[in-house]
């Protein structure tokens, strides 16, 4: 096991290894809502960072601070969930018909289970509620403006963001996520 402040877990990683190094996991052997799971293989106050894309929105939002609790007890202090959903303000029509709840069309359609289109506030409050202290790194607001605040991919490389989505080319945003680092202080 790498040492406390070494651990790094991708949650949800599904089958993807963007971040080397890293613990990456799935829902069956980690789930966000089962603190079984967290004890079997970690100790309170060991992880550094935790890493999830498009996970999160699979919860309902209670169940998202719920998740949140749990991860808060299993980081060190200063240590972080870097977070990426899809954006409920993201200003297009396709994209929204895409990351719906319940999702476009089939059962099978990766957007089937989702739960909750969050927007920046929403998630903010969702993770302060668990304790956390919130950076927005990208996001858009309720007029359709994008913000974005740097961000390091070796702290948790997420695809689908502004920088490496191959949507998102020559200055035009085909496709983003609203992205949070939430701080355990």
């Amino acid at each position: 096991m790498n040492h406390a402040q070494d651990i790094k877990v991708v949650v949800g990683a599904d089958g993807i290894n963007n971040n080397p190094g890293w613990i990456h996991t799935e829902q069956h052997e980690l789930s966000l809502l089962n603190r079984n799971d967290w004890v079997k293989r970690f100790s309170p106050n060991s992880i550094r960072i935790i890493l999830t894309e498009h996970v999160w929105e699979h919860l309902t939002y209670e169940e998202g601070i719920q998740a949140a609790t749990i991860c808060h007890e299993f980081l060190q202090t200063g240590g972080f969930i870097r977070c990426a959903v899809p954006d409920g303000y993201f200003p297009e029509e396709a994209y929204q018909q895409l990351v719906q709840v319940g999702g476009p069309g089939p059962a099978d359609h990766p957007a089937a289970s989702h739960q909750i289109v969050y927007t920046y506030t929403t998630i903010a409050a969702m993770f302060e509620a668990a304790g956390f202290e919130i950076t927005l790194l990208e996001y858009f607001d309720e007029n359709g403006q994008f913000h974005y605040q740097d961000w390091d991919k070796k702290d948790g490389f997420i695809y689908r963001s502004k920088r490496f989505d191959h949507r998102n080319q020559d200055g035009n945003m085909g496709f983003t996520s609203l992205m949070v680092d939430a701080v355990k202080r």
